[in-house]
């Protein structure tokens, strides 16, 4: 009887195992198959930029700037637009295989005209973004704001002004370091400034501390922030994107170009870093009529220049 017991207990465990590593093998497969349609199942960079995505997201005859991508890299949002139009968000998700079709969304459904530059927090459960009055329209006034949603199932909820000292100016290029802190452009003093994320709110604003930056983006877990700028030893390129590292005694150190693997005789702008941290984007504007695309590089060539002034 003891032995018969034994054995039922001994097949029980097997089969719990069996369950388990199956469960565990298709979860492997699911996350492989994920990272495998990652960015749109476009090859990979090196430390060389190339251009993202071309015919799919860097398309020809307008301007792309400002990316942003889901934690699980299966949502892609970014903004873009013509000449003489004003800005629009567009986003791509991952269902199964299959990219969908970018399309355009509205998050502010018609109250502000332009959409842009978009970021998803590092948790998935909000999405910020500048939105703004007519950039077109004659005499239109400087209005821009940092707006955000909430994330409802797949989707997102209304909505909304950020309630914030931040948008006491003309401010736009919001983005969270992994802790909250909301970092962005004072665009109407030309600085970048951050904002503490204290019980869920941004109630103080304080100057980032950097020599020179626009468009700055910080890293997740603020050891570094890159920005674009434009080359003070080069008068002929109009902007090149630089690195600031953190130091050991919470200072920024001085700005460091990121060299020819990244920038080039064209103007780049608007850097990002993905939420996995391995790849730096941006905008390079150099289709005719200085239109711009996206392009897309590995972030060793930040761990070099890392290594390179320890």
């Amino acid at each position: 009887m003891r032995k018969t017991y034994s054995l039922l207990i001994l097949t029980g465990i097997l089969i719990l195992h069996a369950c388990s590593n199956s469960k565990d093998n298709h979860q492997k497969e699911s996350n492989a198959q994920t990272l495998e349609n990652s960015f749109l199942g476009q090859k990979l960079p090196g430390i060389t930029a190339e251009i993202f995505a071309p015919g799919i997201i860097s398309l020809p005859g307008r301007y792309e700037h400002g990316i942003s991508f889901s934690p699980d890299l299966t949502e892609i949002y970014f903004s873009a637009n013509k000449k003489d139009e004003d800005p629009s968000i567009y986003f791509s998700k991952l269902k199964g295989s299959t990219w969908t079709n970018p399309k355009k969304t509205n998050f502010t459904k018609g109250k502000k005209i332009g959409e842009m530059h978009p970021f998803i927090s590092y948790n998935g459960k909000k999405i910020h973004f500048a939105a703004h009055d007519s950039f077109t329209a004659p005499h239109h006034k400087e209005t821009v704001k940092t707006w955000y949603a909430e994330r409802v199932g797949d989707s997102w909820s209304d909505s909304k002004e950020l309630d914030s000292p931040i948008n006491d100016d003309f401010v736009f290029y919001s983005n969270e370091a992994k802790n909250g802190d909301l970092f962005y452009t004072n665009v109407s003093k030309r600085k970048m400034y951050y904002a503490p994320k204290k019980n869920g709110k941004f109630s103080e604003v304080h100057e980032l501390g950097i020599d020179f930056g626009f468009h700055g983006f910080i890293s997740p877990s603020q050891d570094y922030i890159v920005v674009n700028a434009r080359n003070k030893e080069d008068p002929q390129r109009k902007s090149d994107i630089y690195i600031y590292f953190k130091e050991k005694n919470g200072q920024w150190s001085k700005p460091i170009n990121l060299g020819p693997n990244v920038n080039s005789n064209f103007s780049e702008t608007c850097p990002s870093i993905t939420p996995d941290g391995k790849y730096l984007f941006f905008s390079r504007y150099n289709e005719v009529g200085e239109l711009s695309n996206f392009y897309w590089v590995s972030t060793q060539v930040i761990e070099n220049l890392r290594n390179k002034n320890i």
